[in-house]
């Protein structure tokens, strides 16, 4: 059964939520009314809700965050909700499980929302609660930064392999922030950078973890994406003509990046490449030559590289000559500005890729509009490309 995206919101993710006097309830209360209206249906239509969230628990010392939706919108009191935890993939898997419920026959309308408050803290405090979601006690144990030094191992291993030219992850990231820079929404556009910023100068773009710099790497976001899925009877009586899913990939691997790097074979990832190949069959599609827009995750510039190769925008060490030939523009690649420059609040990503998604193929994206647009993927990663949940979402015929 195809699932439609009525609508939906995303905050400023340029915001700093705590310095506003406010929290996860907060925006729970500011982006679900504004989804509702988006989406043009009421509180009392929605049947189930889900949400995805990394840590709040950490963050903040709450839980229980199907709680704390209905003490932020009321008319969701007794509205059957779970909360879902993948790390930088749980917004997907709470729309996943979304499209379960609906598939299923059990409910027509599904609220959707993602959220994270992670500004509330100092960097080193903030590094330590996301690296709960790396191999504790295993892996980065000496490190500073958790994940800027996982993901440079991953940046080591594609040497190793392929060769690694830093310069193309210079590139990789001044298209995140130009793009960012036309995003109403993003957290860096206004942030100007310098000559020089995207290079190897210690002074301009300081060396993080390894061999990632500072412009490499995500920066922490507050932020919240909410989406209204519905099924065909749903969407028929508001008169269709809505963006559908008409794919996805979900695949799951070890969740320490040595093994996953042991698995051998053609793709550095092979479990990444099959979720996105899952995606193309469920949506009949032959692969990325049909697709308009790509929603990539880039919470570092290697793990956008890599990514790209994995759904075969690039063959396998050719994501660099990609990137470098003007590829990203040309397979309409991150036109929001991705995570490095559109924010990366955890638990919001997927949601927010898919809402950016939907709004790109219906031509509504905006000043981001990607001309023509009628179908797109999204590629959501949790961990050291642990969860990988991926989707294809098109236009109605």
């Amino acid at each position: 059964m195809t699932v439609f995206v009525l609508g939906g919101a995303q905050t400023d993710f340029a915001r700093n939520v705590t310095k506003e006097g406010r929290g996860i309830l907060e925006l729970f209360a500011e982006v679900v009314p504004a989804a509702l209206a988006d989406a043009g249906v009421s509180a009392a239509d929605v049947e189930v809700a889900h949400v995805g969230n990394l840590a709040a628990e950490l963050f903040t010392g709450q839980a229980q965050l199907g709680g704390v939706l209905v003490a932020a919108v009321p008319e969701l009191d007794g509205v059957p909700s779970t909360r879902h935890e993948a790390a930088c993939a749980s917004g997907s898997t709470a729309v996943l499980a979304a499209c379960a419920d609906l598939e299923a026959g059990r409910y027509d309308l599904a609220l959707v929302v993602g959220v994270e408050l992670m500004r509330n803290t100092d960097g080193q405090r903030a590094a330590e609660h996301l690296g709960s979601a790396a191999w504790a006690g295993h892996e980065a144990v000496s490190a500073k930064f958790a994940w800027p030094a996982l993901f440079a191992e991953v940046a080591d291993a594609y040497d190793a392999r392929y060769g690694l030219d830093p310069g193309h992850l210079g590139l990789f990231a001044e298209h995140a922030f130009a793009r960012a820079a036309r995003n109403p929404l993003a957290q860096a556009r206004d942030w100007r950078f310098p000559d020089g910023a995207f290079g190897s100068d210690d002074a301009l773009n300081p060396v993080i973890e390894g061999r990632l710099r500072k412009q490499d790497c995500g920066r922490i976001t507050d932020g919240a994406a909410a989406v209204l899925l519905a099924s065909p009877t749903f969407a028929g009586r508001l008169g269709g003509g809505f963006p559908r899913i008409a794919g996805f990939g979900h695949r799951t691997a070890h969740i320490g990046l040595a093994e996953k790097l042991a698995a051998g074979g053609e793709y550095l990832f092979p479990h990444l490449h099959g979720a996105v190949a899952d995606a193309y069959r469920r949506a009949g599609l032959p692969g990325p030559d049909a697709l308009d827009v790509v929603e990539l995750h880039d919470c570092f510039t290697i793990t956008g590289l890599v990514a790209l190769e994995h759904l075969g925008a690039a063959p396998p060490g050719d994501g660099g000559r990609f990137i470098a030939g003007g590829g990203l523009d040309a397979a309409g690649i991150n036109p929001g500005g991705g995570l490095i420059g559109l924010g990366h609040p955890v638990g919001a990503t997927g949601v927010r890729m898919l809402l950016d998604a939907a709004r790109q193929v219906t031509g509504t994206a905006g000043e981001t509009q990607v001309d023509g647009a009628r179908t797109a993927l999204t590629l959501n990663v949790g961990g050291s490309f642990t969860t990988v949940v991926t989707m294809i979402v098109q236009a109605s015929a």
